[in-house]
């Protein structure tokens, strides 16, 4: 089981009393500058212990199967924001797993195990496959258009050929003890992966928080939830992959890896969704009639049903609307069609869907979390009812009738 240190950066405080212009740099670059910590957490001081934040922002493996086993932090997969870690076999049966950084212009990842897994549940096999994951090659994504840059204005308008697509390169960082990033040593380059990406020129994409390998098709799917600096004084302005400026409700992309072979270095792509109101101009459903779909805003977690549909829950719905859980066809005439599955409590973020046949698991994550709730005057009575805190909870959707979910 991987497990992801997301907002590791918010629980350190007093940066700004850190001296060494170095890492000084490097907290920055992790979103750590000033003195009190985001969260008010003031347990590590970074005036004392300046390289304990590079404890935290790891992928972390747990074995359920082994209750005297110790949870690991896997430096092979780099240091950022993890909010997803998600494998796939090669046809050799190495192992790849997809990552995102979730963060404003940060990067889209993947890792790939030069061994190869060892089937069967053996002693044998189980300590040769814990090994998977600390030997290997960690490369970042290049995403480049295929319109002239003069069609990508920043207002999300289809360029001539109709479609926001192109093609990519997985670029090469680090591979155990050797470093393929000029400057810097491949310990470096696993502790300090953002400045590496900058280094070799990766997309900076618009908050890559969930990514999910299609277990039908192979395609690779990205949700990018938002990012309303894009194009701001100073920072960088719209791209292909990433149109609009200002972008406030995000986009969903499609990613095909060359052959279907997730090993290799090629790949091309398109925009699935760019999310909004239907009635925005700026807004695609992959060609689908804009009247027949439903408002989807901030994308954040992907799931697949058994058909190959793409499911996705949001987190911090811009369109003044809780956030939901949707469902999109990905292939035949109604592909690019979203409709709406269920909605969450106000202040709440949907996360963690799980879809089977007949029942859909979601988790409901902080409701009431809005401006000016506190415990005395909680933002949501969900899900005990009037005169109750809020709590979260997983919620169990179940067809008590024939046929499937989601049918």
């Amino acid at each position: 089981m991987l497990s992801g240190e997301e907002n590791f950066n918010q629980y350190f405080g007093n940066a700004n009393q850190v001296t060494d212009p170095t890492t000084k740099a490097g907290l920055a670059r992790y979103g750590m500058t000033g003195g009190a910590s985001e969260r008010k957490w003031e347990r590590f001081d970074l005036a004392q212990e300046p390289n304990e934040a590079n404890r935290h922002g790891w992928v972390v493996e747990i074995d359920p199967y082994d209750p005297d086993s110790t949870p690991r932090k896997l430096t092979a997969l780099g240091r950022f924001k993890h909010e997803a870690a998600e494998p796939r076999l090669t046809r050799d049966g190495r192992v790849v797993v997809y990552m995102g950084d979730d963060e404003r212009f940060d990067y889209f990842y993947k890792y790939v195990s030069t061994n190869r897994m060892m089937s069967g549940t053996s002693r044998r096999a189980r300590r040769h496959n814990r090994g998977l994951l600390e030997e290997g090659t960690l490369y970042v994504a290049r995403f480049t258009g295929n319109s002239p840059a003069e069609e990508i204005d920043g207002t999300g308008a289809l360029p001539e050929d109709g479609e926001f697509d192109g093609t990519g390169e997985w670029i090469p960082l680090a591979s155990g003890d050797e470093s393929f990033v000029d400057g810097m040593t491949a310990q470096e380059v696993y502790v300090f992966t953002r400045l590496a990406a900058d280094k070799v020129g990766a997309t900076k994409m618009d908050r890559p928080e969930d990514v999910e390998p299609n277990p039908r098709t192979g395609a690779v799917y990205i949700a990018l939830t938002n990012n309303t600096r894009r194009g701001a004084a100073g920072q960088p302005g719209p791209d292909e992959a990433n149109p609009r400026t200002n972008n406030k409700h995000g986009q969903i992309v499609e990613v095909m890896e060359s052959r279907n072979d997730p090993s290799t270095l090629r790949f091309t792509w398109r925009l699935l969704l760019v999310c909004g109101d239907p009635a925005d101009p700026s807004t695609y459903f992959a060609g689908f009639p804009k009247d027949q779909v439903s408002p989807i805003s901030c994308p954040d977690n992907l799931a697949f049903d058994d058909y190959g549909n793409l499911w996705i829950s949001t987190d911090g719905n811009a369109l003044e609307t809780n956030d939901g859980l949707f469902g999109v066809a990905l292939e035949g005439r109604y592909r690019g069609q979203v409709k709406q599955f269920l909605t969450v409590p106000v202040g709440a973020e949907t996360c963690g869907p799980i879809i089977e046949e007949r029942r859909v698991l979601v988790a409901v994550q902080h409701p009431g979390e809005v401006d000016g709730a506190s415990f005395d005057n909680p933002g949501s009575h969900w899900p005990d009812g009037p005169g109750t805190r809020p709590r979260p909870a997983v919620v169990n959707v179940t067809r008590t009738r024939g046929g499937r979910i989601g049918a």
